[in-house]
Order: structure tokens, then sequence, then C-alpha cells
């Protein structure tokens, strides 16, 4: 992967409740306030190996039965 994660589409980050760390990874087990790939990158000098793309639910597969409005 070229460049550096997107940490939002990976299956280990999330949204804490905590304002003063609003990011986090499961699979390294921490919070920060910056972007955790940053974080990793700031720390190791090398991009996140954990980034796994998650599979996006919202994505509208072809070949499904459409629903219309009847007037």
């Amino acid at each position: 992967m070229p460049g550096r994660p997107s940490c939002i589409k990976c299956v280990h980050y999330f949204v804490t409740h905590d304002p003063a760390q609003p990011f986090g990874c499961r699979a390294m087990g921490f919070k920060s306030k910056q972007n955790p790939a940053s974080m990793v990158f700031a720390s190791s000098g090398i991009e996140c190996q954990l980034f796994k793309l998650k599979k996006n639910s919202n994505i509208k597969k072809s070949g499904g039965s459409s629903v219309g409005i009847i007037s």
C-alpha cells in the first residue's frame, strides 16, 4: 500500500469517548490525540503493518431487486 494507511478504513480503528484521546487502534491497543497510523510512524519510523481494510456494508450490490414507489 503506497503512503500512510487511512485508519478510518481499517477494521481496528475506533473513535473513543475521551476528548483528550479521541482516536484508537484495537490491534495496537492504544488511544491517541492523533491518527493512530501517524503515531505508529512517529514512534517506529515505519508504516502500520496491521492495517486491514474493512468491508463496506454501505456499497449497493448490482443484480438485486429494486423497490419502487407505487402511485
